[in-house]
């Protein structure tokens, strides 16, 4: 099991990612800043509402993509 779990995840940073949740996350930033870049009214205001698109973007990701990591405290003395 743990050479099919490690096929589907690549390391990013030097943290291991699953490629499924990394597309997808990345798929909706990329909607939703390009969406709010093309709905911009003037011509100052499409770096904001990119940024604000991205942001959007990034919580929607945390919402839908849950951490897949598991913790645990081992006291040593």
């Amino acid at each position: 099991m743990a050479e099919n779990n490690k096929k589907e995840n690549i390391e990013v940073w030097e943290d291991l990612v699953n490629i499924k949740d990394l597309v997808i996350s990345l798929i909706i930033c990329s909607v939703t800043s390009l969406g709010g870049y093309l709905i911009a009214p003037e011509s100052q205001q499409p770096l904001i509402f990119g940024l604000v698109g991205a942001v959007t973007g990034f919580i929607i990701s945390i919402v839908i993509i849950k951490p897949k990591r598991n913790f645990s405290y081992t006291d040593e003395e």
